[in-house]
This record gives structure tokens, C-alpha cells and sequence, in this order.
């Protein structure tokens, strides 16, 4: 990479709900000099919260993007949003950072919020930074969140200083690197770093006297190396340990890699519209160079665009760059048709990603005056551009809009952004739960598609149950001979579509499909008999096996007062939750285990009526599992049933030769 990158980081900052991780980084851009004036969440005057809804809400809603310089180090800050709501946000930042600093609260401490993106973090390998946060509130603890953090994330933990009082007393924290620093807590940290290395350890117990610098080198290294966690205090509100957590991001997380020189390789992780600019494509680069007015490979799509400008973004001001270079993230212009998660160049430098975000409600969006359709089919259509996992639908025969959410703060959100940005009323309907289906057993799928000719294509499925969480899996058995490879191609490509609607109109899913058979005619077969009939022959196989719905779960840890406890217990049995024992700490009870989505959906206004808001609720989705059998879930279906097969097969010839 050479040094041009030495002196950059692209940090991520995470944390769960009101963990302080917009506070902290208002903090850090002041501390820089990157600000005059110190940006508080409470008046509204963040750089990162720039959406009037973000404002006025006190919450982050999108990840957004700044950067400071410290000590000659060029830092790029993204702040996610910490509420789960949004997760989706935080799923696409994750993608796209060298290294986190994952914010705890020294009074709540871990959240499920928490273990789910450190398990992403994980997952992808990112050097992380641990800053216990907040604490100088009342109630803090940070003895018991260090406990936390060892049971429910990590016990590779490398404490590099110590808390100089707590609560009212807190006054910031010793370096332990530091000449005169605690003896019993230097030597803690050694003994941790030590048992992480086994050449370290070899000379620690031989007695050696092994140079602190080398100590300190050795920790740095491992914890770019994501093999240790360093931890840090602080209480940002009051500016205390935010430039000890600047320093450590510099110290223990790595520079980004990639060579300049090399063919383009970058990512679209975000994309939002610029009154002035038009749609702008945040792109993280991973190898080569873009500039302005450069003609850019679209992988993904397979299609060239021209870029008109690169911008570097920084909170809602943004500049002209010129170009971006390998281990950067800039905001391009000019791509008309990207997406997010689209692959710019080549594929070879892009690292996987972490799947965080499940919507599992649906909702029906619902307008007063009937002129405003087209505009709001526009609106919704341009927010699920920048947030893929809404997901809309748009019915145009029942002229209906449908979209996919995590919950009901995004519900909230999207009602405002809809009346900020295009001045149009919207009412969500009741949201339902997403449910899906998948098959009972092993079976077949046959169609005989040669009426009303001129047609001929002749197809019959293996149809098989897969493992829960396989999603959909498609082979073919049939030789080239007897079924052409373009036929053979067309059917790959409709069997995806043909399960996006089981038999209860749900996606169809855990599944492993099996062409076993295929005719054409050499004279009347039409290249799109086989679009026509993979459907007929799917649906077919579904109906001949049956399916079996699939409904959500989630994964949640409630704290309540303990003389609620066996109300709540109760609450949950009859809402076919599962937990176990429950975990008493102090005078609150901590209740763990599964509940499904469908019958929890208001249990958290419940849950804080019944406490007076003493008691919390955290979930986060653990996976679909079979519904029990007196469940019965039916979605409306869109189009033409190709059950029934006359009315299917006059439906889509028509619609295909329009």
C-alpha cells in the first residue's frame, strides 16, 4: 500500500440505544478542533444527526459520515444509529470499516443490541476498541459490565487503564503505559497480554525483563489484528477520556489496505439525494482509483457509468475530491442506476457481509387524496432505493403500496420523512407479521404445458424440505440434449420468482429444487413457454406436497423489577415464549428465551404499563420456525394464481406480449 494510507483510519461507531455514541463523537470532532462549538443531541445541533427527524427526535436514524484530523492522522467517523429499528444501517456501515469502538453503557451494560453487532463485528474479523461509557452517572458500574462484557462477549479483554473513581467521583482513568502507572493493574494487563502470546509468556515467567515498549507494540499489534480488545473509560457528556480514545483509535486500530495502483475494487453501501448533486452512491474503495469524469465498471449490473464528481461527505456538508483512492469512502455522482451493495470494478478485494437486518412486518401505506398516488408510489420507491430492505410493493392492479419493517420507531420515521422531504400525508395501516412457508416432505412438480398453441414446454420438479436457514437451492439433472441450455437458463431464473408466493401467498423457503425432466418442441416450443410454465409447475409440486408456515422468532432479555417477575413469566407462557430461569441482580430479575414476533408485537407498551417504564424489553430476531398447526396466516396474492392454470396461462401471455 505504500504510506499514502498509513495515516487514515475508517472507524465505525456502535453501540445499542442511548449508549452516548453520537454524544462522543460530537466530542471527539470538537477535542480534534474539527468544531468550534460542541454539537448536543439534546438541542439538535449534531453534525451527524442531519435529518430534521433526527433532530427533533434526539435519535440517529441513518448512519452518517464525518472525519477529523488527530495528530496528523486523517480519521473517517461513521455514526450508526443505535436503535434496532435501523439495523439495517448498521449492517451496511459494518461492511465498510477497518475498526469499531463499540460503546457500553457503565449503567445498562450490555444489551442484546450489543452481542448482536459484536457478533457481526466478529464475524468480519474488525479490530474493535471497548469504551465503557457514562460513567459518572448514578448507578454506574463498571465492575459489573466488565463481567457482562467476559459472559456475553469476549473474555480476550486487555484493560489499558483503570477507572479513577465512579458515579458523582468518576475523574477519568489512568494509562496504564504511562510512567508511575498502578503496579497491580500494570501487571494485570501483562499478565493478560501474556497469556494471549506464548513467546510473551515463556519470557514473563522465566522473569526476563521485557521492555514496556515492547509490551505496548506487542498489544497494539494483536488488537489490529482483532486478538484483543483494549478497554477504556470515559463520560463523553463531560468530555472526559474522549481524547484517551482518540489516541487509542490511532494506537490499536489498523490503517486501511489496498493498492492505489491495482484495478478498481469498491462497494455502494449507502445512497442518498442531493438537492443539488441528485443521487449520490457512497462507495467504500478497497483497491485502485476513481476520479472525476472517470467511465466506471458497474460488476454487479454489468454496465459502464460515468462519474461526474466525487464529493467528501462530512456530516451534511460535503466538498469536491477530485478522486478517491484505495482504503477511502466518498460520495460519487453520476451513476444513475447503482444500487446499494453493487460491486464497482472487480470483486477480488471485497469482503463478505455480516446479514444483521430481518425486516418481519409488513404494512400497507394508506394516502387521503387519491391524485397523490403516482407521488407516493415515486416516494417510496426512491426510500426503498436507499434502503433496499423496505422492500415495496406496488400492486397497480389494487393500486395498493406495501412495505417491508423492523418496527414501529421506523413506522414513525418513514411518516415523517415522507411529509418532510415530499410534503405528503401517509398512514400506515396495522403492521402483520411476516410469515413463510416451506415444504412438509418430498415430492414432485409436473406441467404439460401445450395448450392454446402454438406452445410445448414439459417440466417436472424434485421438490425436497431443506435444512432451516438454507433458503432456496437449484439444480439441474437434465442433459443439454433434452432440454436446450437457453430453456434450461429461462427455467433457472423463474423458479425464485415462482416461490416468492407459496400456497398461503408467502415467500417459500428451506428448499432444494431438482429439475429431473425437460422437453421442448424443435418447431412450436417459444423461448418464453418456459417462463410460462416453470410457475404452473413449482405451484403444482406445492400443492401436490403441501407447506407448512414458518413464523418468526425473537431472542429477547426483559429486566424487570422482581415483584413483576411472575406476572411477566406468566405473560410470556401465554404468549408460547420459552425462557429459563430467571436471573436475580440486586431488585431487578433478568428473564431470557425465545417469544414469537406475531404474538409479542405490543408486549413492550405492556411490559413498561405494568412496571410504570421500570422494566425493558430487548429482542432481536433468532430465525423462522415452524408455526403451530391451528396458526393459520393467508396473504393476499398478487397476480393470477398459476394453480389455476387456463386463467394463469391467458394472464401472463398477455402480459408478455405487451
Amino acid at each position: 500500500m505504500g504510506n499514502s494510507r498509513a495515516n487514515w483510519r475508517n472507524v465505525g461507531i456502535f453501540a445499542h440505544v442511548d449508549a452516548g455514541k453520537t454524544t462522543t463523537t460530537e466530542h471527539m470532532l470538537y477535542v480534534s478542533g474539527r468544531t468550534r462549538t460542541l454539537g448536543s443531541v439534546d438541542t439538535g445541533t449534531t453534525i451527524t444527526d442531519s435529518m430534521e427527524v433526527e433532530r427533533a427526535r434526539g435519535i440517529s436514524v441513518r448512519a452518517a459520515m464525518t472525519a477529523l484530523e488527530w495528530h496528523g492522522t486523517h480519521v473517517q467517523l461513521v455514526d450508526t444509529p443505535g436503535h434496532v429499528d435501523f439495523l439495517s444501517e448498521v449492517e451496511r456501515a459494518l461492511r465498510v470499516m477497518d475498526g469499531a469502538v463499540l460503546i457500553v453503557s457503565a449503567v445498562e451494560g450490555v444489551q442484546a443490541q450489543t452481542e448482536l453487532i459484536w457478533n457481526a463485528l466478529r464475524k468480519l474479523c474488525i479490530p474493535t476498541l471497548i469504551y465503557i461509557n457514562k460513567m459518572d452517572r448514578v448507578g454506574a458500574d463498571c465492575e459489573a459490565v466488565l463481567a457482562d462484557i467476559r459472559s456475553y462477549l469476549t473474555a480476550d479483554l486487555l484493560a489499558v487503564q483503570r477507572p479513577l473513581g465512579i458515579e458523582q467521583q468518576f475523574a477519568g482513568a489512568e494509562d496504564l503505559w504511562a510512567e508511575g502507572a498502578d503496579a497491580d493493574a500494570r501487571t494485570a494487563l501483562l499478565e493478560a497480554l501474556a497469556e494471549q502470546d506464548e513467546r510473551l509468556l515463556e519470557r514473563y515467567v522465566s522473569g526476563e525483563e521485557v521492555p514496556l515498549a515492547e509490551w505496548r507494540a506487542e498489544a497494539a499489534a494483536k488488537a489490529r489484528r482483532a486478538e484483543v480488545y483494549p478497554v477504556m473509560y470515559g463520560a463523553s457528556s463531560k468530555g472526559i477520556g474522549v481524547q484517551a480514545l482518540l489516541d487509542a483509535m490511532i494506537e490499536y486500530l489498523p490503517a486501511p489496505g489496498g493498492e492505489a495502483d491495482a484495478p478498481p475494487s469498491g462497494i455502494v453501501f449507502k445512497i442518498e439525494r442531493d438537492k443539488v448533486m441528485g443521487r449520490m452512491a457512497y462507495i467504500r474503495l478497497y483497491q485502485g482509483k476513481i476520479r472525476n469524469r472517470d467511465v466506471v465498471r458497474n460488476f454487479t449490473q454489468q454496465m459502464d457509468e460515468k462519474v461526474t464528481q466525487i464529493r467528501k461527505m462530512d456530516g451534511f456538508r460535503s466538498e469536491d475530491a477530485g478522486e478517491l483512492a484505495a482504503g477511502g469512502i466518498a460520495a460519487v455522482c453520476g451513476m444513475s442506476h447503482v444500487r446499494i451493495g453493487d460491486i464497482i470494478g472487480s470483486p477480488d478485494a471485497i469482503p463478505e457481509e455480516a446479514r444483521l437486518a430481518v425486516p418481519l412486518l409488513t404494512v400497507q401505506a394508506h394516502w387521503g387524496d387519491a391524485q397523490h398516488y403516482p407521488a407516493m408510489v415515486q416516494a417510496l420507491t426512491e426510500l426503498s432505493d436507499e434502503d433496499p430492505l423496505l422492500n415495496v410493493q406496488w400492486l397497480q392492479d389494487e393500486r395498493e403500496l406495501h412495505v417491508k419493517v423492523m418496527g414501529p420507531i421506523q413506522l414513525e420515521i418513514l411518516t415523517s420523512v415522507i411529509e418532510q422531504r415530499y410534503g405528503l400525508a401517509v398512514r400506515f395501516g396495522q403492521p402483520s407479521v411476516i410469515y413463510k412457508e416451506t415444504l412438509e416432505e418430498v415430492g414432485e412438480g409436473y406441467i404439460s404445458y401445450l395448450m392454446p398453441k402454438p406452445c410445448w414446454a414439459v417440466l417436472r420438479f424434485r421438490m425436497e424440505p431443506g435444512e432451516r436457514g438454507s433458503g432456496l437451492q437449484y439444480a439441474s439433472a437434465v442433459r443439454s440434449e433434452d432440454l436446450l441450455p437457453q430453456y434450461q437458463s429461462e427455467v433457472a431464473r423463474r423458479v425464485p420468482e415462482a416461490l416468492e408466493q407459496g400456497l398461503y401467498g408467502w415467500e417459500v423457503v428451506d428448499l432444494k429444487v431438482t429439475l429431473i425432466e425437460g422437453q421442448h418442441h424443435v418447431w412450436h416450443t417459444h423461448p418464453l413457454d418456459f417462463a410460462v410454465a416453470t410457475p404452473m409447475g413449482i405451484m403444482n409440486g406445492l400443492a401436490s406436497v403441501g407447506t407448512r408456515l414458518l413464523e418468526p422468532i425473537l431472542q429477547f432479555r426483559i429486566v424487570v423489577p422482581e415483584e413483576a417477575g411472575g406476572r411477566v413469566m406468566n405473560d410470556l407462557s401465554l404468549m408460547r415464549g420459552t425462557f429459563g430461569a430467571p436471573v436475580l441482580h440486586g431488585d431487578r430479575m433478568i428473564i431470557e428465551g425465545r417469544v414469537p414476533a406475531a404474538t409479542s408485537l405490543e408486549y413492550a407498551v405492556e411490559l413498561s404499563s405494568l412496571t410504570k417504564g421500570r422494566g425493558t424489553i430487548a429482542t432481536f430476531f433468532a430465525g423462522y420456525e415452524p408455526c403451530p398447526l391451528d396458526v393459520k396466516a393467508e396473504r393476499q396474492r398478487r397476480g393470477v394464481n398459476p394453480l389455476d392454470q387456463s386463467k394463469y396461462i391467458l394472464s401472463v401471455r398477455k402480459a408478455l406480449q405487451n
